[in-house]
């Protein structure tokens, strides 16, 4: 149960940052942000 609230979590946080985001490095930014948060919450 803890893995799929990470998980949605991480999902969440992402769609935020793409909504965030008004540049296409600005999205690459994100994308990497989220994916090192979501390797930490898996480690």
């Amino acid at each position: 149960m803890l893995r799929k609230t990470i998980v949605t979590l991480s999902l969440a946080a992402m769609v935020a940052g793409l909504a965030a985001c008004n540049t296409v490095k600005g999205l690459g930014e994100d994308i990497g942000s989220v994916g090192r948060a979501g390797e930490e919450a898996i480690d």
